[in-house]
């Protein structure tokens, strides 16, 4: 086409390429009258590509030819503008990514490694709580100290441990974010060297506060209590629990394929101390799985709704509900009070009983059984105890 001028281009109907005469592999391609776009053909890797350089008339003739030409030159020198291009878009559409949308990933991608299905709620929950309504829609790369410092300094005093470990979660998260180029410069959650200068140091700020337990000798009415407050499954969960002396996550994750006859052989990876445990069950304990398992029998789990396991949340907000101001493992204090002050059973059924990893190493290397058996004899005297109809004459006092 000898006259590439901008009113012969302009009254172009005609579907087609037209090509300019002063720079070669430059075409303005017309679909419609009104659609009309500048290209540039050329050769990669072997095969002839077609690179948009914008529609005309919004580029004018000289810039699409000087886009062109330094397309030619990036190509000539062994570029790839159209991989470039694609490249930078991926990484523009990372760098778009607010924090929420990336600690949601990060929590998805960890949770393989969690043994302790709990974990991944903990995460949700306190980013959730703390970190989200300070920083959830922000960017990764404009997330600065002062915001990690208003996500933290509201409950470094009085919720210091769970403070500490959210400190650790946002550290993780965008030191994630730096290894896949998302952000750059210093992680603003980086304990040493940094906010260790501005926050005093948990261990000196937070005080050891143990579970809060129900006193034993309550134990009996407490689980009349529960089996007529017709809570359903968290009541049955949490009757079992107890019974057994169990951790709520080995209860809430239990699966009805670990149940052997009477034995429930928890796998190694669901405890604390990464060891196989096996847990003697009573009668009151197989009934309840037998009633969990008629409220949802195609489920995989022990207590379940819908095929799916009961929140972490689930017996903790039971206790709430029946006043009880304790926590769910506070009740294997309970259990271990009672065998120490009620009965003659030994220390080590009764640390094997709660699957405590034994310190000493010379008990350790003697100790070869499970004790299964006595650990049998010390579950039953503890279900009849706990099923009893022992009338409370315990005052418990109320310390301010």
């Amino acid at each position: 086409m000898e006259n590439f001028d901008f009113q012969t281009l302009n009254n172009l109907t005609k579907a087609g390429r037209y090509t300019d005469p002063k720079q070669i592999g430059l075409h303005l391609w017309v679909k419609t009258p009104k659609r009309k776009y500048w290209i540039l053909r050329a050769v990669m890797d072997g095969k002839q590509r077609n690179l948009g350089l914008g529609s005309f008339p919004d580029v004018k003739i000289h810039e699409a030819r000087d886009k062109a030409q330094d397309l030619k030159k990036s190509i000539n020198n062994g570029k790839n503008p159209i991989a470039e291009k694609k490249a930078s878009k991926e990484q523009s559409s990372k760098r778009a990514l607010t924090f929420k949308e990336f600690a949601d990933e990060c929590i998805e991608l960890k949770r393989v490694e969690w043994t302790n299905f709990k974990h991944a709620e903990q995460w949700s929950y306190t980013l959730r709580e703390f970190a989200y309504p300070v920083i959830g829609h922000k960017k990764l790369d404009d997330i600065d100290t002062d915001d990690i410092l208003k996500i933290l300094l509201p409950i470094w005093s009085t919720k210091t441990e769970t403070a500490s470990r959210l400190r650790g979660r946002l550290e993780w998260i965008l030191a994630s974010a730096t290894t896949r180029k998302l952000r750059t410069g210093v992680n603003p959650a980086l304990w040493r060297g940094h906010l260790q200068t501005i926050l005093p140091a948990p261990n000196k700020t937070k005080r050891v506060k143990h579970h809060k337990a129900l006193p034993y000798r309550l134990i009996p009415e407490f689980m009349q209590l529960l089996r007529e407050s017709d809570s359903g499954l968290g009541a049955l969960a949490l009757e079992f629990l107890v019974l057994n002396a169990s951790r709520s996550g080995e209860v809430l994750y239990g699966r009805r394929d670990e149940i052997d006859g009477d034995i429930w052989k928890i796998p190694a990876i669901r405890m604390k101390v990464k060891k196989e445990h096996q847990v003697p069950l009573c009668s009151r304990s197989l009934e309840l799985l037998a009633i969990a398992k008629s409220t949802d029998r195609e489920s995989e789990y022990l207590f379940s709704k819908n095929g799916k396991p009961l929140s972490t949340m689930a017996m903790l907000m039971l206790l709430r509900r029946l006043g009880k101001d304790v926590t769910v493992h506070g009740f294997r204090s309970s259990f271990r009070d009672w065998v120490a002050e009620e009965t003659d059973h030994s220390h080590e059924v009764a640390e094997m009983s709660l699957a405590h990893t034994i310190k000493n190493k010379v008990e350790s290397a003697y100790r070869r059984g499970n004790l299964r058996e006595r650990r049998r004899e010390l579950l039953l005297d503890w279900q009849n105890y706990c099923l009893s109809d022992k009338k409370n004459n315990v005052l418990e006092l109320k310390v301010s």
